[in-house]
């Protein structure tokens, strides 16, 4: 899905929008998840073809921050990467077998660590960029987000004393 402010130049368009990209220091950020897009992955020598969401993360300490593109694959090679960002974001606790909310994805909250990645790019030249190296356990003693407090909203319309809880599913969001 392109953003509505995606299009073509023309020759004769005024620019003003310098480049974002900020390489942040190695160590511990919160982040909130910007944007959330549903891709396919094409396939490559370690994961066969299979769909991906496409994250635009902000990661911030309280002096530095910046937008980190990262994508989840949905495969079972990648099934713990996905149970690690659920638990982040407070929809999934350890161990725990749920139904994947792509829904409160985004707007979501959470801890993360990252790490300077070093690459070489098409021309040779040596680059960096910030990446994700892990998401941390969501800290319940912690403010809510958004999309937590609408799974907490869910469960409790999914259970009420005059249904006498017969519509409670654990688990299922």
């Amino acid at each position: 899905m392109a953003d509505i402010n995606d299009r073509c130049f023309d020759w004769e368009d005024e620019i003003e929008k310098d480049s974002e990209f900020v390489l942040v220091p190695e160590g511990d950020y919160d982040f909130e998840v910007i944007k959330f897009e549903r891709q396919r992955h094409s396939g490559s020598a370690k994961l066969p073809a299979c769909n991906k969401a496409a994250l635009t993360i902000k990661v911030t300490n309280g002096t530095d921050e910046t937008l980190i593109a990262h994508n989840l694959f949905l495969h079972t090679k990648t099934e713990s990467r996905l149970c690690e960002f659920f638990n982040a974001i407070g929809v999934r606790k350890h161990g725990e077998k749920v139904k994947m909310n792509w829904g409160a994805v985004p707007g979501a909250k959470g801890r993360c660590k990252v790490y300077t990645d070093k690459y070489t790019n098409d021309k040779g030249e040596t680059r960096q960029n910030s990446k994700i190296d892990k998401f941390y356990e969501y800290e319940s003693g912690g403010t809510a987000t958004n999309a937590q407090q609408t799974t907490a909203a869910q469960e409790q319309t999914l259970y009420s004393p005059e249904s006498g809880g017969s519509n409670f599913s654990p688990g299922v969001f």
